[in-house]
């Protein structure tokens, strides 16, 4: 089965790094991925063919076994390429970590996926005060006596 950019980017997120039953897994993998992809890791490099994704993927999810990733924005696609941000960690509670997915896809699957560990998001109030803050153009009342 051929499948957009898109859905396999996001299921790669949720279906193959985010899965810990190992079955559901490996049954992803050869159905999402091509023979001959390769996933590359800022930490610990190129991980090729889908034996060596499905290791490092239980390895991944093993340190963390109850996070979950999410999807910040929708996923981003350009010719047969695709990029998803997202955060990760446990339900109910801040994330712990974030980063970018980019992947190329090749006949509808996986050929290659690229990690990206990003700072984790602002959350909108903190994020308008560090702006409001670090502007010349604040209201007296929010100056120091040295500017």
């Amino acid at each position: 089965m051929s499948y957009s950019a898109s859905t396999l980017i996001l299921r790669n997120l949720r279906n193959v790094f985010g899965e810990n039953d190992p079955a559901r897994r490996r049954a992803v993998i050869d159905e999402i991925y091509n023979e001959d992809c390769v996933f590359y890791d800022p930490n610990s490099g190129a991980h090729r063919g889908r034996d060596e994704i499905h290791r490092i993927a239980g390895v991944i999810k093993a340190t963390h076994p109850d996070f979950q990733y999410q999807p910040i924005a929708p996923p981003e696609e350009s010719g047969d390429g695709v990029r998803v941000r997202w955060v990760s960690g446990s339900p109910g509670k801040a994330p712990a970590y974030a980063g970018t997915d980019f992947l190329i896809a090749r006949n509808g699957r996986i050929a290659a996926v690229y990690l990206f560990f990003d700072g984790l998001p602002m959350p909108p109030l903190r994020r308008a005060l560090q702006i409001s803050c670090n502007s010349s153009s604040r209201p007296s009342w929010a100056r120091s006596d040295h500017e």
